[in-house]
């Protein structure tokens, strides 16, 4: 499921007014970390992950390791937040 550029944008447009629904910190990317992101999407397909001045690793390692353990795609990595999606496989919400 690789999204188009066009459907990134349309995604990144929908995800600005978002706010943050999970944060990652110096504890990194643990599996209820993984299970917390992956119930986010589950409810919202679409949802913004915000990382603190005291996460260690790159944030674009973070934002694929995070897309891989939720099998989401990764919508935008600006600054210190990551946009992931994920649409519902039985009713998807957002249509891009």
């Amino acid at each position: 499921m690789a999204l188009t550029g066009k459907q990134r944008r349309s995604l990144r447009a929908l995800g600005h007014g978002l706010t943050p629904v999970v944060q990652l910190g110096k504890g990194g990317i643990s599996t209820s970390l993984v299970d917390a992101v992956d119930q986010a999407l589950t409810d919202h397909e679409l949802i913004k992950v915000k990382l603190l001045d005291t996460f260690e690793l790159d944030r674009h390692d973070a934002a694929a390791q995070l897309a891989a353990s939720t099998k989401s795609e990764v919508a935008q990595v600006l600054g210190k937040t990551i946009l992931l999606y994920r649409p519902d496989p039985e009713d998807p919400r957002i249509d891009i």
